[in-house]
């Protein structure tokens, strides 16, 4: 078994905790900015638009698995090059005033979804080629943990400190942040892959032929379904808190800040978690733990939490979420052949995240005919059902198909 340095996994969570940071501030922090200054909900819908970017990475995962950017390496190559876009673009960002050159800001925050997004499949791409199976719990936590990293520095902290430091001073942070692993990267000895030159073409075919594989268009349905109960919750915790009297303030706080450091937490205690246990009784516990997150929010929907009862709720739903997050993100690089890494972990993860932007979407139009607690009624059920389905998938947990060479 290989030993990982510690510099490695320094690297790897430092990757993972500042690809979203700048999205997670431009969806957060700038929504509230430019409401805050009179913007139109339409423009505010532009800007939760940017979103939709990371989902439609898959279409470029092949081309991330396939091209080596010569001496700067395979995916050490890319995440160089994007890694550098990204502190560029924000630097430039800071140049414009965002009310009066929105329009020249959007199109840069695009410039910087989509290097963010590309990004996040060279570094699934490295961890997974990396990585032996047994030590791909704790980076999938470390992904989750990343994640909320981002939420609590790009949604929280520079929101707070936007009244400080302004618009510029968040982007000159933001990009001193998104450094450190640029720093790392310029350190870090890639090692020479075997079994990368592999078409594009036979990439891309792999788009549509990974679900005929043996077990995963049953993984198909998982993927589709888990993120179903979590999705519609979390769609009801700002609304449930901003109808119990919260200002904007006190909802940051609790989810941007309590709630990310509550997940943190949880997702790297289930990353060591799935590094110890067999990969499927992670997966039934992690379903199980999801129910409760939803239960936590319907606490608050029943007015039985409230004050620092209300504050306790929010912080279970993201200590009970985060963990199946991580154990689903495990099983996916699993599924992912060596050849094809980027490319085959990349199409799963869209499935999923489309799943839960469809969850969350969903439920917020329901809410207005059943109300909050029959979504998360709703939600419960999902919840229950996706249980039922980690039971039956308890026999089919499996590594990756190696991707046949071209002749």
């Amino acid at each position: 078994m290989p030993i990982i340095k510690r510099s490695t996994w320094l690297l790897i969570a430092s990757l993972y905790a500042t690809q979203a940071l700048a999205l997670m501030f431009f969806v957060v922090a700038l929504v509230a900015i430019l409401r805050s200054g009179g913007a139109s909900l339409d423009t505010i819908g532009l800007v939760y638009m940017l979103g939709l970017i990371w989902p439609l990475k898959m279409l470029w995962a092949p081309v991330v698995d396939r091209l080596r950017l010569g001496w700067l390496g395979h995916y050490r190559g890319w995440l160089l090059v994007t890694q550098s876009i990204l502190i560029a673009v924000l630097l430039l960002i800071g140049q414009f005033d965002v009310t009066e050159d929105f329009g020249t800001v959007y199109l840069l925050c695009m410039v910087v979804s989509l290097a963010s997004s590309t990004q996040d499949v060279a570094v699934d791409g490295l961890v997974r080629r990396l990585l032996p199976e047994d030590q791909r719990g704790l980076a999938n936590g470390l992904q989750v943990a990343g994640g909320m990293v981002g939420n609590l520095v790009g949604g929280g902290v520079m929101l707070m400190a936007y009244p400080l430091i302004g618009w510029r001073g968040c982007m000159v942070a933001m990009s001193i942040i998104t450094a450190v692993p640029l720093v790392q990267l310029v350190f870090f000895a890639e090692p020479q892959w075997k079994g990368t030159a592999v078409p594009a073409i036979r990439l891309y075919r792999r788009l549509a032929g990974f679900w005929w594989q043996e077990g995963n268009g049953y993984w198909l349905v998982m993927l589709i379904l888990m993120p179903v109960a979590g999705g519609m919750a979390y769609a009801m915790l700002t609304p449930l808190l901003v109808d119990a009297g919260w200002g904007p303030g006190q909802i940051g706080l609790n989810i941007n800040v309590l709630g990310s450091v509550a997940g943190v937490g949880a997702a790297l205690a289930a990353g060591l978690l799935i590094c110890r246990i067999p990969r499927s009784r992670a997966l039934v516990a992690t379903a199980f733990v999801q129910i409760a997150g939803v239960l936590a929010v319907t606490t608050l929907a029943l007015g039985w939490a409230s004050g620092p009862g209300a504050s306790v709720a929010v912080i279970g739903y993201f200590l009970f979420y985060s963990p199946l997050a991580a154990a689903m993100s495990t099983l996916m690089m699993d599924r992912a052949a060596a050849e094809s890494a980027a490319t085959d972990f990349t199409l799963q993860y869209s499935v999923y995240q489309f799943a839960a932007i469809a969850a969350m979407t969903v439920g917020s139009v329901l809410a207005a005919s059943m109300g909050y607690l029959g979504v998360l009624a709703v939600a419960t059920v999902f919840g229950i059902l996706g249980l039922v389905l980690t039971l039956g998938f308890r026999g089919q947990v499996q590594t990756a198909e190696p991707l046949v060479e071209a002749r």
